[in-house]
């Protein structure tokens, strides 16, 4: 469904285009099979559950060490600042434009798939940095990292 410039128009013009392209797209979206609104009796709550439980054993899998990983990484005394403070801003700003990135590379390539190419990409950085640099600290007293 195209869309219409909005840009120059007035506003009752800006709103009659709005609701033109809305009609548009509910009757696209009708014409090729999709329910006016969800239906509650169709859900499969067991199959949900189940995907959910693999999301969370998946995330439990991640999170349990990585959180053991980045605390044998520093000294005792800048443990926790050294520790949050890169991994949130890394987070917050990874994680914070992966909708925005992702819909600006769809949008420069014209391919839906495309935006998934973000989170690849960072998750290969991450991969070879781990291999790279993450030391082994097994066996080392955590009270004389950094001395």
């Amino acid at each position: 469904v195209a869309s219409v410039e909005g840009e120059g128009l007035s506003p009752a013009a800006l709103k009659a285009a709005r609701a033109d392209v809305e009609t548009r797209i509910k009757t696209a979206l009708a014409t090729a099979g999709y329910p006016d609104r969800a239906d509650p009796a169709r859900m499969n709550l067991a199959a949900m559950f189940a995907i959910l439980m693999v999301f969370i054993v998946a995330a439990t899998a991640l999170y349990g060490p990585q959180a053991a990983a980045l605390v044998e990484l520093f000294p005792t005394r800048v443990r926790y600042t050294a520790m949050s403070l890169p991994y949130n801003i890394g987070t917050g700003w990874v994680g914070g434009l992966l909708p925005a990135a992702s819909f600006a590379l769809v949008a420069a390539s014209g391919n839906i798939y495309f935006g998934l190419w973000y989170s690849v990409a960072f998750t290969l950085v991450a991969v070879i940095v781990s291999l790279l640099w993450l030391p082994e600290t097994r066996g080392r007293d955590l009270h004389t990292i950094g001395s």
